[in-house]
C-alpha cells in the first residue's frame, strides 16, 4: 500500500465515522419531531376529553375498542394505556439525548426507571385489551402486537440488569433496543401513512389489517427499526469505513420515508381530530 493510501485510510475512518454520527443524529431529530406531534395529540385529544369526564369522546377518532359502556374495568385499562403514552414518549426522547445523561445521570436514572415502569405498565395493559377485550382486528395483527409487547417486557428487563451491574455500554445497547419496541406502535402509524402516500392507495392492505402489506408493518414496526439499530451497532464497530457509509446511507433513506410517514400522520390521522 503506497503512503498516500495509508495516510488516506485513517482520514476515511474518521469521515465514515463522522457521516454515520450525522446520519444518526438527523434520524433522531426527525423522530424527536413526529413524536413531539404524537405527544400533543395524545395530551389535547384523549388528555382534554379524560379531564373533562368525555370518556366517550374517545370514540370521536375511529379505534378499534375504546370507551365501552358499562366495561369500567376495560375502560381503565384502556385509560392506563393510552395517557402514559405522552409521558414514555417524551421519557424516552430525553433518555437519548448525550447532554442529559452525562450532565444530569442522577436525573437520568430515575427517567430510566418511570419509563420502564411505564412501558412494563402498557406492554401488560396492551396484552389484556388484545387478548381479555378483543381489541384487533386479525389475529395476526393480534399477535404482531403481542410480540412487540413481549420484546418490551424482555428487552426492558436486560436494560435495567445491565444498568444495575454497572455494564453501561452493553446498557445503553438494549435500552435503545426497547426505545424502539417501545415506539413500535408510533413506527406502525408512520409505517401506514408513508405506505398509503408513496403507493398512492392501500396497496395490499385490508379492512381487517390482515393483508400482506398489513402484515410486513404489523411485525416490521418493530424488527425494521431493530434490524437498521443493529446495523448501525455493527458499523459503529467496524474498523473500516464502508460499512459506515452504507449505514449511513440506510439511515438517511429510512429517515426520508419515516419523514413522509410523519407529514401524513399529522396531516391526515392526528390533525383532523384536534
Amino acid at each position: 500500500m503506497s503512503e498516500a493510501a495509508i495516510a488516506e485510510t485513517p482520514h476515511r475512518q474518521a469521515s465514515g465515522e463522522t457521516m454515520l454520527r450525522r446520519a444518526g443524529l438527523i434520524w433522531f431529530l426527525t423522530a424527536a419531531a413526529g413524536q413531539a406531534a404524537f405527544i400533543y395529540f395524545i395530551v389535547v385529544y384523549y388528555g382534554g376529553r379524560t379531564l373533562a369526564g368525555d370518556f366517550a369522546g374517545w370514540n370521536d377518532k375511529p379505534i378499534i375498542t375504546g370507551h365501552v359502556p358499562g366495561d369500567r374495568m376495560g375502560n381503565v385499562m384502556f385509560a392506563l394505556h393510552v395517557l402514559p403514552a405522552a409521558i414514555i414518549t417524551l421519557g424516552g426522547l430525553l433518555q437519548l439525548i448525550p447532554q442529559i445523561r452525562n450532565r444530569w445521570p442522577a436525573w437520568h436514572r430515575w427517567n430510566g426507571r418511570l419509563f420502564l415502569f411505564i412501558a412494563y405498565g402498557m406492554a401488560c395493559t396492551g396484552l389484556i385489551l388484545t387478548w381479555g377485550r378483543g381489541t384487533y382486528l386479525s389475529v395476526i395483527s393480534g399477535i404482531a402486537i403481542s410480540l412487540d409487547g413481549v420484546l418490551i417486557l424482555i428487552f426492558g428487563a436486560l436494560a435495567w440488569r445491565l444498568a444495575v451491574k454497572g455494564d453501561f455500554d452493553a446498557h445503553r445497547r438494549w435500552a435503545m433496543r426497547t426505545f424502539m419496541v417501545v415506539n413500535g406502535v408510533w413506527f406502525f402509524r408512520v409505517g401506514i401513512m408513508a405506505w398509503l402516500i408513496l403507493n398512492q392507495g392501500p396497496v395490499g392492505m385490508t379492512e381487517n389489517l390482515d393483508g400482506p402489506a398489513d402484515i410486513a408493518l404489523a411485525f416490521g414496526c418493530y424488527l425494521i427499526p431493530l434490524a437498521v439499530l443493529e446495523l448501525y451497532f455493527a458499523a459503529q464497530r467496524s474498523e473500516t469505513p464502508g460499512p459506515k457509509y452504507a449505514v449511513a446511507a440506510l439511515v438517511f433513506v429510512m429517515t426520508g420515508v419515516m419523514s413522509v410517514g410523519i407529514f401524513g400522520t399529522v396531516a391526515l390521522m392526528w390533525g383532523p381530530f384536534l
